[in-house]
């Protein structure tokens, strides 16, 4: 039957408490975002019943009703023609929802603003890594011996994926630079010749630090008295995070006060002067420390009770998803990539956890009997399991709690597990089960058990307390 678009607007309108209940309103492939006067206004129940309406849960200030592709976007356009709005964008309604966040909300909006635009580089960097292994890994599928070892004629295909593949982690700090400082409002190309200055080939690699260091080798300026580490700042984050915000902050107050003629020959040379020498003689060190002690902090738990923090990690990334908070530890992943370990054991438990969160919702598919909530469960699982655990998350497990439960606690224990077997990954990459792509190829058997019982504990679990408990008014 054909849907009348203009129709699930109005009835949408009116479930949600009005035009005037709406602060700002976008869509993304699937979802309307709506920023919301007051949420107690919207009659969920009443929304739900709409044949169109997939599911709806609210999340980092924005109220998302899922409608589905092909769909979202013709309901968009007549819910706009109705209430004579303008259409809006993604960042429009982000810049709305993040207003009504606390100091910590906002913090951690920041965060993500920075990080999440640079992800398509690295979970691309950190599949092709992940290709370059099974080549170039010994015991994969010769005993002793690699593909390249056996099949010399791969080397250098090999070898140029490695080129590639290590390419975004060589200069991290330049995509970082770039999105940092577009955040702030400075010139994202400023950014990036920031984040350049900061892996120059002339300074010392932060990669060679620890080193130099033993032997008493680091090379040094004198400036005017003052000693100056020439040191880099290869796979850090905070440093050129930090020095970002500097450069922007001086960028913008610097074109305020400086004619339009004069600002070619002067903005940029003077921000990124001033700039690079604050981080070369203050910013560098003290964040290069801070960053340093964060990672060595988590090596340290890991190494004395990999259980216990394997377990409590796996317990926590999805109540951390539900705050939004899971995007601080994307920095503290990509710093560990970074260290001299060259790997990240936090990663491979949140892959667990999106694929735990998908298996419950699937669970909910055999266990729901409405139809618009059954077709939610079944497709925010597949999408939990490709690493967007939302749908799943905020459309199923928690409004129904105990499959939210079965599948922290499952992947709590399988996060144990894997931080015993000491599982590590090459970067961050695609959350779900296609994450162990970028798994050290060390790490594969004992990854593909963790998957196993994130696939099968909470799906088992779910599926059992349901049938049991039962009340039909819940799932009807």
């Amino acid at each position: 039957m054909a849907v009348n678009y203009k129709k699930s607007a109005e009835q949408i309108l009116e479930a949600i408490g009005g035009e005037e209940n709406i602060s700002s309103a976008t869509h993304c492939v699937t979802r309307l975002r709506l920023v919301l006067q007051d949420e107690s206004q919207v009659d969920t129940k009443k929304l739900e019943a709409l044949d169109v309406v997939k599911g709806t849960f609210s999340a980092n200030g924005q109220f998302q009703i899922i409608l589905g592709n092909g769909v979202v976007d013709k309901v968009y356009k007549e819910m706009m023609a109705l209430t004579g709005r303008e259409e809006e964008s993604k960042d429009d309604v982000k810049e709305n929802a993040a207003k009504k966040g606390n100091p910590l909300q906002r913090g951690i909006k920041v965060l993500a603003d920075v990080f999440i635009p640079i992800l398509p580089a690295i979970v691309t960097a950190g599949l092709l890594m992940g290709l370059n292994n099974i080549l170039t890994g010994a015991d994969i599928f010769y005993d002793g011996a690699s593909i390249i070892d056996v099949h010399p004629q791969w080397a250098d295909f090999a070898d140029i994926i490695n080129v590639i593949a290590s390419t975004a982690f060589t200069f991290l700090p330049a995509l970082i630079g770039w999105s940092a400082v577009k955040r702030f409002g400075g010139s994202p190309l400023l950014g990036i010749v920031l984040g350049l200055i900061l892996v120059n080939p002339a300074l010392l690699s932060a990669w060679d630090y620890g080193a130099a260091r033993e032997a008493g080798e680091i090379p040094t300026w004198n400036l005017f008295g003052l000693e100056i580490q020439q040191l880099g700042y290869q796979g850090q984050v905070l440093p050129v995070f930090v020095a970002s915000i500097i450069l922007a902050k001086i960028e913008v107050f610097l074109r305020k006060r400086i004619s339009d003629s004069f600002h070619l020959l002067t903005v940029a040379p003077i921000a990124l002067l001033v700039t690079s020498f604050i981080t070369f003689i203050a910013v560098g060190p003290i964040t290069f420390a801070i960053g340093n002690g964060i990672a060595d902090g988590f090596i340290w738990l890991f190494d004395t009770i990999p259980a216990i923090a394997g377990f409590l990690y796996g317990i926590i990334y999805g109540p951390l998803v539900i705050t939004g908070m899971h995007h601080t530890f994307l920095a503290v992943d990509l710093q560990l990539t970074g260290s001299e370990g060259g790997g990240t054991f936090l990663w491979p438990i949140l892959a667990l956890s999106n694929i735990a969160q998908g298996s419950a919702a699937f669970a909910m598919y055999f266990v729901l009997k409405n139809k618009n909530l059954k077709g939610l469960a079944g497709t925010s699982g597949l999408s939990a399991w490709l690493g967007i655990t939302e749908p799943a998350l905020f459309g199923v497990n928690l409004r129904f709690r105990f499959p939210f439960f079965a599948a922290i606690i499952s992947s709590g224990l399988a996060g144990m597990f894997i931080s015993m077997q000491n599982v590590l990954a090459h970067s961050v990459g695609v959350g779900g089960i296609p994450g162990i792509f970028v798994i050290q190829s060390g790490g594969w058997l004992a990854f593909a058990i963790g998957m196993a019982i994130v696939i099968a504990l909470p799906f088992v679990a779910t599926l059992l307390y349901g049938k049991i408990r039962n009340p039909k008014s819940l799932y009807e």
